[in-house]
């Protein structure tokens, strides 16, 4: 099964500021291991939700707005896709991701096709 791996952030960057260079690199050597992980189909890092640009379809008009669709602590900082067994296995995964213990969240969603 296919899970696609949501990061939210929330806190985390401000806490991987306060950490020690060291610590930081652990940071990011734990983000590489993960993107080596079986499985693990790397996405790419999102920019800062300030800089997104949300896009509506209104009576057949197509409205444009800067930012985020809502306000929110916890913006979608990356992505990625794992294939696994099953949900407990995403669950190990997800609890690798550094923004899991930074103050962030790791969302899991099956990959599933509606249409």
């Amino acid at each position: 099964m296919q899970y696609v791996m949501l990061t939210y952030q929330g806190t985390a960057l401000e806490q991987a500021a306060t950490l020690s260079e060291e610590e930081q690199k652990q940071i990011y050597a734990d983000y590489g291991a993960i993107n080596q992980t079986p499985g693990v189909t790397p996405g790419l890092p999102l920019g800062l939700p300030e800089n997104a640009t949300t896009v509506r379809v209104e009576g057949g008009k197509t409205l444009t707005t800067d930012g985020p669709f809502v306000g929110m602590k916890e913006a979608v900082g990356g992505w990625f896709v794992l294939e696994a067994d099953d949900i407990d296995a995403a669950i190990e995964v997800a609890a690798r991701v550094p923004a899991a213990r930074l103050g962030g969240a790791i969302e899991i969603r099956p990959a599933e096709t509606y249409w």
